[in-house]
Formats: C-alpha cells, structure tokens, sequence
C-alpha cells in the first residue's frame, strides 16, 4: 500500500508539473521541486512528517537512512551535530543524493524517481527543515 501511496503522489506530482511547464521536456533531464519553511513551527512539522514517514518505512527517525529501488544508484550523508534526520528515497535508475547537515535538530528528505536524476541538500545552522522531490526523464 505504501508503494501504490507513493507512486500516486509522484504520478500526481508529475502531473501538476508537467501542465505548469511553459518549455516542452527534453530527453535526459530532471524537474525538481523544494520547499524550506522559514516559519520554525513549519519547519518543526516539516522535520516531524520526515520522521513519522521514515517509521512507517522501517527506517530510523534519527541520523541518516537511505533507500535504493533500482540499480546504478548512490547516497551519501555527512551529518555535523547532534539530532540530525536525513532521508534519501531513490527510486529508478542513475540517482546520485547527497545531504550534508552541519547544526543541530535538522531534518532533509531527498526523493528521486524516474532515471538520472542529480539532487543535494545542505543546511548550515539549527532547526532547519526541507524537502526536495527530483523526477528525471
């Protein structure tokens, strides 16, 4: 059930993206949409979700997790600090994810789908959170 969610969403997603688009696509690239709360009870349910979400995954609600659907994948973590959360979720082919969090009480989710898609995320400082979802085509 959590597969089908999660495709729904990205299908959705995509969807929104795609009408919104004024350039036609071109072969081998990536969409990306983020969103960093500047509110610190936004970013603090931001961080909340990630970690609710990382749970009902089997992962940890702290430090970094990683999960990999495909093949020619990479993720990587550097964590500075104490109460970190990092989320990296690829699914496809040819993703490459890196997050770097150097403060305390961060939280990043990082999704990629679809193939070959680039993306990072960096916080410097405390009680940050973020989201960014990447589609590759």
């Amino acid at each position: 059930m959590t597969t089908r969610f999660t495709r729904t969403i990205v299908a959705t997603l995509t969807a929104a993206i795609l009408g919104l688009s004024a350039a036609p696509a071109m072969a081998g690239g990536q969409i990306a949409i983020g969103f960093a709360p500047s509110d610190p009870d936004q970013a603090q349910a931001l961080g909340m979700g990630l970690q609710m979400f990382s749970l009902m995954q089997g992962l940890s609600a702290s430090g970094a997790n990683g999960y990999q659907n495909g093949s020619g994948n990479s993720a990587g973590f550097n964590q500075n600090g104490s109460g970190n959360h990092g989320l990296i979720w690829q699914e496809g082919d040819g993703h490459n994810g890196t997050i770097n969090q150097n403060g305390n009480n961060n939280s990043c989710g990082l999704f990629q789908f679809g193939e070959a898609t680039n993306a990072q995320c960096l916080q410097n400082g405390d009680n940050q959170s973020g989201v960014t979802t990447v589609i590759g085509f």
